[in-house]
């Protein structure tokens, strides 16, 4: 029987062992039936895979004695990293976005609050919303064979989100774009780029305000085509095109 790989954030490895409680003791405990000695392989944010042995289990935690450390090499490190920069849509379309987007190879999620996004992050909302998203993106990466984690950051806006860019090439969807199309985008540098980002909009679409900020910022204004997508939709389009072009599918 193959080994199962969980995912596990860095901070719960010290001193050689790793301590596991909460919704993943849950799951290798009470689902899984994992019990003293069974080898597993935990996999930090970073790539790092460890092995190691179960040593304890209580009634709320258990811990892993590490036996070896490595670190993963990625599936196809031809293809640049594919960050999305997506406004928050409504009700639990971000859920489908992060696990989707996950799945297809996305380095990281940046979401803001769009000027035409319905819904809305308060303050107080911010830490459970952001513990919640990344939980996603590391479930998803568990269930898909990823050895590394997406991480997921909140803007409050779109130039908040366009002012934390440094990747080397920056697109926005734009359904009003009329002379540069996502093809042209892809395909007039044959150079594969090291980092790619690309902004998404929420259902109402972007503001004018919000496209003169992110141009200022170096993000290129591109259309796909003559079908206006969803905004969970162009997000799934997106990566799959771009892994597409650049060898990852």
């Amino acid at each position: 029987m193959s080994v199962r790989r969980f995912m596990i954030h860095s901070r719960t490895v010290r001193d050689g062992c790793a301590s596991l409680d909460g919704d993943l003791y849950n799951h290798m405990v009470r689902v899984l039936r994992l019990g003293l000695n069974d080898t597993v392989q935990l996999a930090d944010e970073n790539g790092t895979v460890h092995s190691g042995n179960i040593d304890q289990i209580t009634k709320e935690s258990l811990r892993v004695a590490i036996t070896s450390t490595s670190q993963a090499v990625p599936a196809n490190s031809s293809v640049p990293r594919i960050t999305i920069c997506q406004a928050l849509p409504k009700g639990d379309k971000i859920d489908l976005i992060l696990q989707k987007g996950t799945e297809l190879g996305a380095s990281d999620f940046v979401l803001f609050g769009g000027c035409r996004s319905v819904a809305k992050i308060h303050e107080d909302q911010k830490k459970n919303k952001l513990e919640r998203w990344n939980r996603i993106t590391a479930e998803a990466s568990r269930q898909c064979g990823r050895a590394d984690i997406p991480g997921v950051v909140w803007c409050i806006n779109a130039g908040e989100a366009a002012g934390a860019t440094n990747q080397a090439l920056r697109l926005i969807l734009w359904e009003d774009e009329q002379e540069h199309s996502l093809k042209d985008a892809l395909t007039e540098n044959t150079a594969t780029p090291e980092s790619v980002i690309v902004a998404i909009g929420p259902e109402g679409g972007f503001d004018p305000l919000e496209i003169r900020q992110f141009s200022e910022y170096g993000y290129q204004p591109v259309s796909l085509g003559n079908r206006i997508l969803r905004t969970e939709t162009a997000s799934i389009a997106i990566l799959a095109v771009m892994q597409y072009r650049w060898g990852g599918m």
